[in-house]
């Protein structure tokens, strides 16, 4: 039997792909750093081998899947050429897989992943259906009918993929290091648009969205009325949110949902116009849309104490912002504390002001040191030029984060794309030792 070997395999897109094939019977192994990833979880669950980068890994027979991280240069896909056997990067194995199936991609600057996961569990409902989550979740149905995936825009590597059809959460600027501004990343959602087969669902209330053309239908969600799908008389209780849903200003059905914030109910809508479009039951996406336990690394909840901790990917400045309003909102009477790891100096760098604004809305704010890649130019930035722009703002550093403890009765958000759990583990294992001493 081919072995498939993934060049990569904790990348978090890499991971799930590898559960994918593995659910659906082929013979799965990888390779990677021997440094922690959670996205090795489930891999390890699965039983899949996880070895150390060695290029004897490579052997004659495989099928060799290579992260986009990893340049031609790297020893196993060396060996590989050496060896004749091709070597095929993710980005280009997935657009070829995805055709045996209704695919749905799901893309936008923001809300990827919540809506991939939403999606997949409520399409999954009624269907049965394969799906790869950018939080490191594959899975593979056997028989499936519906491909759900996260297609991300960096370095352009979606127009990889001709999806039946393309969900657009937003457009914003991020990935600095690749575009040079949003003009440039609203290009290449364009080009993804005329990618796409049978239909768009995208964010009305987006001003570059707007601007889309595709030769397929575009159908818009969101608040204003002009969408084709607009949500209205939206109400917050302790359990979630609830919202009416209006198809071209008549009413369709309410729906529930156990999440807070507007981000969450944007997401909710634009699954229900893609379940809409595909003749999904009503009821169906109602019960789905209820029971979504949410996808990993976004508003993650631990009660320790009197505190809650909050583990969210928030990185950029409008994803800080949404993850702030919508603790205000679940949590009204709480006092609420960032702690915030810049991810990249470049994207730091670019958004220096927009992050100490977004910051700004906690009522307290920690600082980590930047978390950047060795590829980067440096410069003499640092993040006390981002802790001058914020009132009271202090660093805070892995080996002592006792001034969280301050913070009484709060909910703490440790937010970032880096290693920012360290941070958080650190806190859980002293508050719990206060905690054992207080009894």
């Amino acid at each position: 039997m081919t072995i498939y070997h993934f060049v990569g395999i904790k990348g978090s897109g890499m991971s799930p792909l590898a559960q994918i094939l593995h659910d659906k019977g082929y013979k799965v192994q990888g390779s990677d750093v021997e440094k922690y990833f959670f996205t090795q979880v489930p891999l390890e669950k699965s039983n899949i081998k996880i070895l150390p980068f060695d290029r004897n890994n490579v052997k004659q027979g495989m099928k060799i899947i290579a992260g986009n991280a990893f340049p031609d240069t790297h020893e196993e896909i060396e060996e590989a050429n050496k060896l004749g056997i091709p070597v095929v990067r993710y980005h280009a194995f997935l657009g070829e897989f995805l055709k045996q199936f209704t695919s749905i991609a799901v893309t936008g600057s923001h809300g990827k992943t919540s809506t991939t996961g939403l999606l997949a569990h409520v399409i999954g409902g009624a269907q049965p259906t394969s799906y790869l989550i950018g939080d490191g979740t594959g899975h593979g149905e056997r028989d499936a009918e519906y491909f759900v995936f996260e297609a991300c825009e960096y370095r352009r590597h979606f127009l990889s993929y001709y999806p039946d059809y393309a969900i657009m959460t937003n457009i914003d600027f991020d990935h600095p290091d690749y575009f040079s501004n949003v003009e440039d990343v609203f290009s290449a959602f364009q080009e993804m648009a005329m990618q796409v087969n049978k239909a768009i669902v995208a964010f009305g209330d987006d001003d570059y969205l707007q601007k889309l053309q595709a030769e397929v239908p575009i159908l818009y969600y969101g608040f204003k009325e002009e969408n084709d799908f607009q949500a209205r008389n939206m109400k917050t209780s302790s359990k979630g949110t609830s919202f009416d849903v209006y198809i071209r200003n008549n009413f369709y059905a309410n729906f529930e949902i156990p999440t807070f914030g507007d981000h969450n109910v944007l997401n909710a809508l634009a699954v229900i116009a893609l379940c809409h479009y595909e003749n999904i039951d009503v009821q169906n996406i109602k019960d789905q849309l209820i029971t979504f336990k949410g996808v990993k690394r976004r508003f993650t909840e631990k009660k320790l104490g009197n505190q809650i901790l909050v583990d969210d990917y928030a990185h950029h400045p409008a994803e800080i912002r949404a993850t702030i309003r919508a603790t205000r909102k679940k949590y009204p009477q709480k006092q609420v504390v960032a702690v915030f790891q810049p991810h990249t100096f470049t994207r730091t760098q670019t958004f220096l002001q927009d992050f100490a604004e977004s910051l700004s809305e906690a009522d307290k704010v920690y600082l980590c040191d930047i978390f950047g890649s060795a590829r980067e130019n440096h410069g003499k930035l640092t993040i006390a030029d981002l802790q001058e722009k914020i009132d009271g703002a202090e660093i805070i550093h892995e080996d002592d984060t006792s001034p969280l403890l301050l913070a009484n009765d709060a909910v703490i958000l440790f937010m970032g794309a880096g290693d920012i759990q360290k941070f958080q583990l650190a806190y859980e294992n002293l508050l719990e030792k206060q905690l054992k001493k207080a009894q």
